[in-house]
C-alpha cells in the first residue's frame, strides 16, 4: 500500500466509547459523521455540553492512525479499529504531526479540517487498564505527547469508505496540533 488512506470507517449512535466498524460512513458539512453520537454543529462531548453546550463541535471526526494499534498490540493489548472510539482509521499518514488547519480530502468528495489533538482519558482505562498511560508519551524536549488521534471539522461531505485515499493540504503557516 503506497501513500495515505483510510483503512476501516466506524460509527455508532449515542455516547458509548467504542464504534461499530461499517462498509462506509457519509460525513456530512458543518456536522460530522452521520448517525453517530457525536455529530453536530455544537459540541458533543458531554463534560463540554455541561460547561457550554453552545461552544462549537471541534470534534466532529476522530481520526487515529493504524500504526498506533500496531503499537498497543505490540505493547500487550487488544485493540482494533473503532474500538478507541475513532471514525476513521487511516496508515501511511502522521497524523500527531499535521499543523491544525490540515485539510483532509479523503475520497472523492470529503474534506475534514483537523483541529487538534483527541485528550486520552479515563475511558480508555475503563477499556483495557493501562491504555491511558500507553497513549501518553514524552518528546525530545520532555513534552507531552497525546497519542490517540486527532480530531476535525467536515468542511465537504460525501461518502468515505476502506481503501479511499488521502490527499494533505497543509496550511500556509504551521500551527501545533493542540487538545481539543
Amino acid at each position: 500500500m503506497g501513500g495515505a488512506l483510510v483503512t476501516h470507517v466506524a460509527s455508532r449512535p449515542g455516547h458509548s466509547f467504542s464504534k461499530t466498524l461499517q462498509t462506509e460512513i457519509r460525513l456530512i458539512a458543518g456536522h460530522g459523521v452521520e448517525g453517530d453520537g457525536h455529530a453536530g454543529a455544537t459540541v458533543q462531548h458531554r463534560s463540554r455540553v455541561a460547561k457550554d453546550p453552545s461552544q462549537p463541535n471541534l470534534r466532529q471526526v476522530h481520526l487515529m492512525a493504524g500504526e498506533f494499534h500496531d503499537e498497543l498490540n505490540a505493547a500487550g493489548f487488544d485493540v482494533s479499529p473503532g474500538d478507541l472510539g475513532e471514525n476513521l482509521t487511516t496508515r501511511g499518514i502522521a497524523l500527531l504531526e499535521l499543523s491544525a488547519g490540515s485539510r483532509l480530502r479523503i475520497g472523492h468528495e470529503a474534506v475534514v479540517e483537523i483541529t487538534g489533538l483527541r485528550n486520552p482519558c479515563w475511558q480508555l482505562d475503563a477499556f483495557q487498564p493501562g491504555l491511558t498511560a500507553a497513549s501518553l508519551g514524552r518528546d525530545a524536549e520532555g513534552g507531552l505527547v497525546r497519542k490517540a488521534g486527532v480530531m476535525g471539522i467536515v468542511l465537504a461531505g460525501g461518502l468515505v469508505r476502506p481503501g479511499d485515499a488521502i490527499a494533505i493540504e497543509a496550511p500556509a503557516v504551521f500551527r501545533k496540533l493542540e487538545r481539543v
